[in-house]
């Protein structure tokens, strides 16, 4: 009894059914161009099992967009900063602290560059084709994720691995926040 309580709670901190942390590398599929305000979908893994819900919010002032686990817990809000320069955007946790802020660094005609800053004063770069959904997510000289259309055949669709150890649902914020803002 006491080794499935301790694999059960292995589970939950390393991404589990409770928990998000990915222990091995994870595929989610994505819906492209359908993030937009006002919009809500399900975030799938790869075996087309529902892993997280984006709850598209269109408030008075700012654009909202939540990310919810399959419990309906919100696990980050994505918002547009105000008075500030159009191309930066904040990711809330759960409790409302800024967990990464996300600005675009370099654009040329044939690579984008985005820098995300996160709240523990790392950072992290996504670069690659934005538009075409073909890019790597990094912290140094580390891959965090790739985002790609080739593994999934359907249209309007693209896939995002995170790699062991990542907390998925903020990979999958800021990959949600990139579309949002590179096709606004």
């Amino acid at each position: 009894m006491g080794r499935l309580r301790d694999r059960l709670k292995d589970r939950e901190s390393t991404g589990g059914p409770v928990g998000h942390k990915a222990e091995s590398k994870q595929r989610y599929k994505m819906h492209e161009k359908l993030v937009s305000i006002g919009d809500d979908y399900w975030i799938e893994n790869e075996a087309g099992e529902r892993a997280f819900y984006v709850d598209g919010k269109a408030l008075r002032i700012r654009d909202t967009l939540i990310i919810k686990d399959v419990q309906g817990h919100e696990l980050y809000k994505l918002k547009e900063k105000l008075l500030r320069i159009k191309d930066t955007l904040n990711i809330e946790d759960g409790q409302g602290r800024t967990a990464a802020t996300i600005k675009k660094a370099l654009i040329t005609p044939l690579r984008d560059r985005w820098k995300v800053d996160l709240e523990d004063g790392s950072e992290m770069e996504a670069h690659g084709n934005i538009l075409d959904h073909e890019y790597n997510i990094e912290s140094g000289r580390e891959k965090v994720a790739e985002v790609s259309k080739k593994w999934f055949r359907i249209r309007d669709t693209y896939g995002v691995e995170v790699s062991p150890g990542q907390d998925a649902a903020l990979i999958l914020a800021i990959t949600v926040a990139i579309d949002q803002m590179a096709h606004d």
